[in-house]
């Protein structure tokens, strides 16, 4: 009979411990998505994918990626270390595409996949679903692959610079997946 009176009390004093610190450290929801970051966000991944894959400028290429950037692909691992690193890739990609030894693609993002998540006192993040189709010399289009993506964008005195990638769950086009 002790050893049950000792666990209501014990229960009891518990349950009140944990009711007043509840009260004193409540628990907030992160920051919500607005209709203005959606649009923010949108217009600079649009802005990332031009310059990639149509334009190939790496001047406007250069000012949408922070110093420090770094990008993760399944198929390769750590691809980038530095926003140099990146922006070499790139222009060397364009290099090959232009002589031939490369073929040149096109990123469709699927809309209705993506989401963000604002990143109090940093930017946000981005997740979503894209496809890659190689562009043949006669203009053609061939959806090749399928992927996912999360960004961090880092807003930095007022402009969007991509922190970070992580380029996963590649699939080739008719895999089924």
């Amino acid at each position: 009979m002790r050893k049950y009176i000792l666990a209501v009390c014990f229960s009891t004093l518990s349950s009140s411990f944990s009711v007043a610190f509840a009260q004193e450290h409540p628990v907030v929801a992160g920051p919500q998505v607005t209709k203005a970051l959606e649009k923010e966000i949108s217009a600079v991944d649009a802005q990332l994918f031009d310059a990639v894959f149509n334009s190939c400028d790496i001047n406007k290429l250069s000012q949408l990626v922070t110093e420090d950037f770094e990008m993760y692909h399944d198929k390769w691992g750590k691809t980038a270390s530095s926003a140099r690193e990146f922006l070499d890739g790139i222009s060397s990609m364009c290099e090959r595409q232009k002589s031939g030894s490369d073929i040149k693609a096109r990123r469709q993002l699927i809309a209705k996949s993506v989401k963000i998540f604002p990143m109090n006192s940093y930017g946000a993040i981005q997740t979503g679903t894209h496809n890659f189709y190689g562009i043949h010399a006669d203009n053609k289009e061939v959806l090749r692959e399928s992927g996912q993506f999360t960004h961090l964008w880092q807003k930095v005195d007022g402009q969007w610079r991509l922190a970070r990638v992580l380029s996963f769950d590649h699939q080739p086009a008719g895999s089924g997946q």
